[in-house]
Formats: C-alpha cells, sequence, structure tokens
C-alpha cells in the first residue's frame, strides 16, 4: 500500500512539474509563431547550379 502511495505523490509531481514547465513556456510565448512554419518550408530550398531557374 504503500508503494501505491509512493508512486502516486512521485507521478503528482512530475505531472505538476510539466504543467508548470507549459504554463511557463506560453507565458514567455514560445507558442506565438503563427505564420513561419506553414510558410518556411515553401522557401526552405536555396535554387542549386542543377536547378532550372
Amino acid at each position: 500500500m504503500t508503494v501505491i502511495i509512493l508512486l502516486l505523490g512521485a507521478s503528482i509531481s512530475v505531472s505538476a512539474l510539466f504543467l508548470a514547465g507549459f504554463i511557463w513556456s506560453v507565458k514567455n510565448r514560445q507558442y506565438e509563431d503563427e505564420y513561419a512554419p506553414p510558410v518556411r518550408m515553401l522557401f526552405d530550398d536555396k535554387p542549386g547550379k542543377d536547378t532550372p531557374e
């Protein structure tokens, strides 16, 4: 029974740590960029010598 209580406490503390990290990343505006990821894939490749222009 004590193992269940220890595992429950450990899982709650780990999940609280991940929740705190997620809240910190949202407050620091890590998820603000909505334009660049879809457009970045369009302009990733630079034209080389063998590609026609």
